[in-house]
């Protein structure tokens, strides 16, 4: 027998696939091997097995052992790891990673075994301890404590009554070792939470129509608070039911202790979760959970699409519309293709959530592609949350230079006074955005990026918040010497402040990057809050999506018009969608909401159609525009991409790559609707200079965008890094 490896190399040059014999090892498809290359041994993955090799026997080398007690992937996976290949135009061997924990590569990680002790039961304890020499008192008194306990862990007992006293009984015969398997588990301290519901007609009715109909894919459009929890958790168990598993699917790391809650209370240990904030010892153990059988749902943020589960019977990917769920290191997959091509391997369903679809899925559902379910109203009958808009342009008018407008502030008091919570959006974290000498006009920027360093006043430090580099704060300008500095802009950490000099009383908790940075930050910020242990939640996207507290009844949204202003096609979308995603936080319970918008442009149609709940008028507005200028989803935006420490070696792969792609666009103008050079907009990060061919595709661009992967990676050098983006997420 003869089997086709993929040695674990993730380079171009050894992309292929090579034939092993197996001599008798038992060499199962999508198991790990060790295999001989070149000089040295190497891991690998068998995507393949056969009777007979094309090349000389005498040429093939063998197989030296499997790795595992079990394939690593199935024929489903396997499948799709060709597929993320093809498509993204990567090494088999990267594609392949995604699906196995990076410490099981390489044998960095192993089973954690845990090592018990228990006293022989063919000799009594009495017996024992009479044959103990005289002072043997440590001995005596271990034996009299495992007497009574029967069985406790060795490094327990070694701690209380000393390693050579616990050798000696063990010698002897007296105490038994006998080691186990141990599962690191994340989130123990959660506690299993879970409420008798009553489902609505409109989640009866949801049900039915994901259920029963015939499209692999159903789009669930519902508000915020109209149960579209309940309905996963229904058609999860509905999927268990029927012997298969799901893969449940969440935007943002902080969600996931929220839902964890819930799936453990229904479904126990079944539940496993995957996410790349886990330590290395639980990622694997999680990984081993779902790849034994010994759990059925997976539940993380976008890489737990890979987890390895058998019988797959249903994806949920809840806030489709969410940017994080396109990858941004290769493989630069999106999530939603992958678990739909997953589907199509697997069989199983796909079930895309949320209550501002993404303009692409939206569009999909109404041609038909997509099953569409609506649930309009919310669970408890209560309205959706009311705004204010307030015009921070008439505010400054009015003498009112603050961060917090005289409504906001307003409705705070009134939040506090009633023994209610508050969330504060700010969508920018630091202390202020950047640093600027009054005198000359310096502003400090980072060394390795072009863009400005923000201010924390956490640690005083200046931070770029691209590489995350760290500088002292100035004392003076580097240029003129002034001290004449001023702080632009304003950040979460600035909107605490403001917050404490109003409400000296009020009890804030801070949500972003800076904060969540620990190991289940996300988790206790959140728990914190939830257990009215604080009155108001600042914070940045974070804390737009999926939370649900009874308690908040305010909703304050600052500078709500900032990211309208974002070079990106997306900038209304994504707008559209965070002002209503975190409105939909107020007002959850049994008390009324309210949002109060602050912005510089009331009259901007994204705003008004935000404060009006009205999706299907602003989809209809974008699908328009995008439709008349051409951008996604009725065209393709293809953007590749170089990098290099050098300018100049940079400055010649663009020449190179353009000059190749413009034989493309000469000999396929139909296909391009825009094709140009140019440095990046963000011009260096980490160093590296950064130079870009951005082009729009429409029509049968298939082939056309294979031609311009094949023709850009092979420009790329050791010195210089060539990549293609599909619709990239940020166009920075």
């Amino acid at each position: 027998m003869v089997a086709e490896v993929i040695v674990d190399i993730a380079h171009s040059e050894v992309d292929k696939v090579f034939d092993y014999k197996t001599d008798g090892v038992g060499v199962l498809l999508g198991s790990r091997v060790s295999v001989p290359f070149g000089r040295m041994m190497t891991e690998g993955i068998v995507i393949g097995l056969k009777e007979k090799s094309d090349f000389p026997e005498e040429k093939l080398r063998s197989i030296i052992k499997t790795l595992d007690d079990f394939p690593v992937l199935n024929d489903g996976t396997l499948k799709l790891a060709g597929y993320i290949k093809d498509e993204y135009h990567v090494p088999f061997a990267l594609a392949l990673r995604l699906f196995i924990p990076a410490e099981l590569r390489g044998g960095r990680i192993k089973e954690k075994i845990v090592s018990y002790a228990e006293l022989n039961p063919t000799v009594s304890p009495i017996e024992m301890v009479a044959s103990l020499r005289k002072g043997s008192t440590a001995q005596a008194n271990a034996i009299g404590y495992l007497r009574d306990v029967k069985r406790v862990k060795l490094s327990d007992i070694n701690e209380k009554f000393g390693n050579q006293a616990i050798k000696k009984l063990i010698d002897r015969g007296y105490v038994l070792i006998s080691s186990e398997h141990a599962s690191r588990t994340p989130y123990k301290e959660i506690e299993a939470y879970s409420k008798k519901v009553s489902l609505t007609d409109e989640q009866r009715s949801a049900i039915e129509s994901i259920e029963s109909t015939d499209k692999p894919v159903s789009l669930l459009f519902g508000v915020t608070g109209s149960g579209k929890t309940e309905v996963y958790l229904k058609i999860i168990n509905d999927t268990l039911n029927k012997g298969k598993t799901a893969i449940m699917l969440v935007p943002e790391i902080a969600l996931t202790p929220q839902m964890l809650r819930q799936l453990r209370a229904r479904y126990g240990d079944d539940v496993s979760i995957l996410h790349s904030g886990l330590s290395a010892g639980e990622r694997y153990d999680e990984w081993l959970r779902l790849k034994t059988g010994e759990a059925k749902i997976a539940i993380g943020a976008r890489s737990a699409v890979f987890a390895p589960l058998d019988d797959l019977g249903l994806i949920i990917i809840d806030e489709e519309h969410d940017g994080s769920y396109d990858a941004e290191t290769n493989p630069r997959y999106k999530t939603v293709d992958v678990a739909k091509k997953r589907a199509e391997f697997s069989g199983c369903k796909v079930v895309l959530g949320s209550a501002t679809p993404s303009i692409d899925s939206y569009d999909k559902a109404l041609s038909g592609e997509y099953n569409l379910a609506v649930m309009k109203s919310r669970v408890n009958g209560k309205m959706l949350p009311e705004f204010d808009v307030v015009d921070m342009r008439a505010e400054i008018k009015r003498g009112n230079e603050s961060i917090f407008s005289s409504s906001l502030k307003n409705n705070l008091q009134k939040c506090l006074s009633e023994g209610n919570q508050a969330i504060v959006f700010f969508n920018r974290r630091g202390y202020s955005r950047q640093v600027i000498c009054r005198d000359c006009g310096y502003v400090a920027k980072c060394k390795n990026c072009d863009i400005s360093l923000n201010y924390h006043k956490d640690g005083n430090v200046l931070k770029c918040h691209y590489c995350n580099a760290s500088y002292k704060m100035l004392s003076a300008c580097p240029e003129c010497g002034s001290v004449n500095l001023s702080y632009s802009g304003a950040g979460t950490q600035k909107i605490v402040d403001e917050i404490k000099k109003y409400f000296p009383e009020a009890r804030v908790l801070r949500m972003d990057n800076d904060t969540t940075r620990n190991k289940e930050g996300h988790y206790k910020i959140l728990k914190e809050f939830a257990d009215k242990k604080a009155d108001i939640l600042v914070g940045t996207q974070m804390v737009a999506k999926g939370h649900d507290f009874p308690s908040v009844t305010l909703v304050g949204i600052l500078d709500a018009d900032m990211s309208l202003y974002f070079s990106d096609f997306r900038s209304n979308e994504r707008t559209y969608q965070l002002v209503t995603q975190v409105a939909g936080r107020s007002g959850r319970a049994d008390k009324k909401g309210v949002v109060v918008l602050q912005t510089y442009n009331p009259d901007h149609p994204v705003l008004l159609y935000s404060v009006n709940y009205d999706y299907t008028g602003f989809f209809e507005r974008e699908r328009s525009i995008r439709k008349a200028t051409g951008f996604p989803p009725y065209a393709l935006i293809l953007r590749v991409m170089i990098e290099s420490f050098d300018e100049d070696s940079g400055i010649s792969v663009l020449k190179s790559v353009y000059e190749k792609l413009k034989g493309v666009y000469d000999g396929n103008p139909e296909n391009f609707l825009f094709f140009n050079k140019m440095k990046s907009p963000v011009k260096r990060i980490n160093g590296k200079n950064r130079f870009q061919v951005l082009m729009r595709l429409t029509g049968n661009y298939n082939a056309v965008k294979n031609e311009i992967y094949e023709l850009s990676l092979a420009e790329k050098t050791a010195d210089v890094l060539v990549y293609v983006e599909e619709n990239p997420a940020n166009l920075y």
